[in-house]
């Protein structure tokens, strides 16, 4: 019997990289052909043990220790890397994080690293958007991976679903009304994507038909749906609880000021409003059509009208 690939997964308790270790040890053959070595900074935390559990092996690795990740990927030969740039909010971490998990699987000779990716919007939109800083950092590391000529693939997370129930669509005084409010007009494109249940779907597919993905980039989004779209979804998914839904376009300051009442720092509120802007302005992904990225799927995608109806903000509408 041949000796069982090793897909080492960095970030394994997180959204991203928990879907992808679900996606492996949740498919019997998948799970008969791929050893899924968790990667996560403290291996003696229950979500690490909840890793072990699902048949993961688990080993701890700090991405700003170069030795550990050299030491969490050795041996592998598939790798799928995220940061967390939230966590510093700063681009060079990000990067150097970034080049540190390239340069490991190079030095490794990984068979096919999956990127968790951006686009550059400063060059997309030619400066007119130039501070959507999570987005150029990671960028920036697929520019190194391609230049360090890594047989990689780049997977690229649309618009988080999670993002809206009980967050950008929620109840309103007086009335209690239920509303989506975003600083972006009611026709413009959200690429969504259910991360949680999703990422691993897109992985499975770029490692299972590694020499198509090699060297491509993958929009990983259901569809493009707008805010408007969205409520009607509501509206007819819960239709005594959607019958006064609207949509309210939001203000540009008023959409920050309401991050800053969240405590979110102002470099960080002009971040996600250009982010927003991107979208109506520019495209989420450069107006990319889905469809080549979905050639790469084996697995349906969960629809919004799927994850309205589990998610727990929404639990109980009728």
């Amino acid at each position: 019997m041949a000796s069982k690939k090793v897909l080492v997964v960095f970030g394994a308790t997180g959204i991203q990289g928990g879907s992808v270790v679900k996606a492996f040890l949740g498919d019997s053959k998948l799970k008969e052909a791929w050893t899924v070595r968790g990667v996560t900074r403290d291996v003696s935390k229950p979500s690490a043990k909840a890793l072990e559990a699902q048949g993961a092996e688990t080993i701890a690795a700090d991405l700003n220790n170069e030795s550990s990740v050299k030491a969490a990927i050795k041996g592998a030969y598939a790798v799928f890397a995220v940061t967390n740039f939230w966590e510093s909010r700063s681009a060079d971490f990000e990067m150097k994080q970034g080049k540190a998990m390239a340069d490991a699987a190079k030095e490794a000779r990984v068979q096919h690293f999956v990127w968790s990716s951006l686009l550059n919007i400063t060059e997309l939109t030619k400066g007119v958007l130039s501070h959507v800083t999570h987005f150029d950092s990671k960028a920036a590391v697929e520019a190194y991976i391609r230049s360090i000529d890594l047989p990689a693939s780049f997977f690229m997370p649309g618009f988080y679903m999670s993002n809206i129930p009980g967050a950008s669509m929620r109840q309103l005084p007086p009335d209690n009304d239920w509303a989506l409010n975003l600083p972006i007009p009611g026709n413009t494109p959200i690429p969504l994507f259910a991360t949680a249940d999703d990422t691993g779907k897109f992985v499975k597919g770029i490692l299972l038909k590694r020499e198509r993905a090699l060297g491509k980039r993958f929009y990983a989004a259901t569809d493009y749906v707008t805010p408007d779209e969205i409520v009607q979804h509501f509206k007819e998914t819960f239709p005594e609880a959607g019958k006064t839904a609207k949509f309210n376009e939001l203000p540009h300051a008023v959409f920050k000021g309401i991050l800053a009442e969240a405590g979110v720092p102002e470099a960080s509120q002009e971040e996600l409003l250009q982010n927003m802007r991107l979208m109506n302005e520019f495209g989420y992904f450069g107006k990319a059509d889905l469809k080549e990225s979905h050639d790469i799927l084996v697995d349906k995608l969960t629809t919004w009208k799927e994850f309205m109806k589990a998610a727990k903000p929404f639990a109980d509408l009728k």
